[in-house]
């Protein structure tokens, strides 16, 4: 039962893979029992009536009549499912919680469907194949769910992971990292780490799963023949994000518009929305049972292509582009967490929706074995000469950004952007750089707090 303190850190939280609010009871019970399903059928959650979505305490009034139509509807998910359903007070508001366990007999049919949660969303699986399909995909056992009994995320972290986890996801300075970690259902029952808290949060992951890395190639021509660069990046998930983002922006070519006073405009020769969107899509649903393969970043000439090991599961190949499913939900739970994920099944229509509006062919998709998302370049490019240019700006960048902070130490992102003229996630990449380069260092709160160089 959730002490009043736990509850308030978990609405502070926000909604997620394990927590969902509501204002009311809707109308019709059963969509309450297809989150409770939901849950059952991943790592348990908790659903709170009387918070709405912003996570502003509402308050509500159960009657007897209304709690008995909620536990009679949870009364019809086969297996049976045992649900705590209690009330607690908080700003003198009454909240009522169902605590719901990770089921043991997972699938958990509700309706004759299965019920699945999808980051901070639910979905429901149609038929007894794609049911069946879904959970001889994963082995009934997400591998980020699976305990890892080595990593001790309260001596094994990278601090820069978890600061920058608590700034995207807007988390309050206030709440302590163990209840954050706890609300975030990064252990198992018995208090064991999970590995995705591990490859997430941990500070050289590889270590131990060295099939978790982001590989990028730079090629001579349009076939892998001859290599010109080839670099591999390792460390808490997020950060081979950046790293990627990073290097991909130090081979593209770029053109700026200036239009009157201000910072002059970037037109990069591929959207870097859609990479963006392919490399947390690579992260997020990538197979990491499959320790043969990595995720790859592929540029040639004419395009550049994002690659991870595992097709797609059988439910969402019926659908593509429409319905998503991904093996790893407490992964992308906490990408969804750090607003990297704007909306469930919505990447491959605003990747395509990007390409077009630059005027460019939609990605190529290709999803036997490897989901690989080939996107073509605008410019062909016939020798390294222009990346090489290209990547000595960046460099220049990166040091005109440390300079900056040996003359003005304690400047955060938003400010360091204004002075060099930059967007803000352009140099958040410069930053990550530059730190894995230990050549700066964060310091203070997460929202009060300044880069320094070192």
């Amino acid at each position: 039962m959730l002490e009043t303190k736990d509850l308030q850190s978990l609405i502070d939280s926000g909604e997620g893979y394990n927590v969902e609010f509501k204002v009311r009871v809707p109308s019709k019970v059963r969509e309450l029992t297809e989150e409770i399903c939901a849950f059952a059928n991943a790592d348990g959650g908790y659903l709170l009536i009387g918070v709405d979505d912003n996570g502003k305490v509402t308050g509500i009034s159960l009657e007897n009549e209304k709690r008995s139509a909620i536990q009679g509807s949870i009364s019809e998910i086969s297996p049976a499912l045992h649900c705590e359903m209690y009330a607690a007070s908080i700003n003198n508001k009454t909240v009522w919680i169902i605590d719901v366990p990770s089921g043991k007999d997972k699938p958990y049919i509700f309706s004759g469907s299965i019920f699945v949660r999808e980051g901070a969303n639910s979905q429901k699986l149609h038929t007894v194949e794609e049911m069946r399909s879904f959970f001889q995909e994963c082995n009934k056992i997400f591998f980020d769910a699976i305990p890892c009994s080595w990593f001790n995320i309260y001596t094994d972290a990278d601090e820069q992971a978890i600061k920058d986890f608590r700034r995207e996801a807007q988390l309050s300075p206030s709440t302590a990292n163990k209840q954050i970690f706890e609300n975030l259902e990064l252990f198992t029952n018995k208090g064991v780490a999970k590995n995705g808290a591990a490859m997430f949060f941990g500070k050289e992951p590889e270590r131990k799963f060295p099939h978790a890395i982001t590989r990028c190639v730079l090629f001579k021509g349009t076939t892998k023949v001859y290599i010109i660069d080839d670099k591999s990046f390792g460390g808490p998930l997020y950060h081979q994000y950046l790293q990627a983002m990073a290097w991909l922006e130090s081979k593209l070519q770029i053109a700026y518009k200036i239009e009157g006073p201000g910072p002059r405009e970037e037109i990069w020769e591929i959207p870097l929305t859609v990479f963006k969107e392919a490399i947390i899509n690579a992260l997020s649903h990538r197979d990491y049972y499959e320790q043969g393969a990595t995720i790859t970043i592929e540029m040639f000439d004419d395009r550049v292509e994002v690659s991870n090991p595992g097709g797609l599961l059988p439910i969402v190949a019926k659908d593509f582009g429409h319905k998503s499913m991904t093996r790893n939900p407490l992964i992308f739970g906490l990408f969804t967490r750090m607003h990297l994920v704007e909306k469930v099944a919505s990447g491959i229509p605003r990747m395509q929706a990007a390409m077009k509006e630059a005027k460019l062919p939609e990605p190529e998709f290709h999803t036997e074995g490897m989901f690989t998302v080939a996107f073509k370049r605008k410019y062909s490019v016939m020798s390294d000469t222009v990346n090489d240019t290209v990547n000595d700006t960046v460099n220049e960048k990166e040091q005109e950004l440390l300079s900056l902070l040996k003359q003005q130490g304690g400047l955060n992102a938003t400010e360091i952007a204004q002075k060099l003229g930059k967007s803000i996630p352009t140099v958040k990449r410069y930053l990550s750089s530059l730190y894995k380069l230990d050549l700066i260092e964060f310091r203070g709160a997460p929202k009060t707090g300044g880069y320094y160089s070192k």
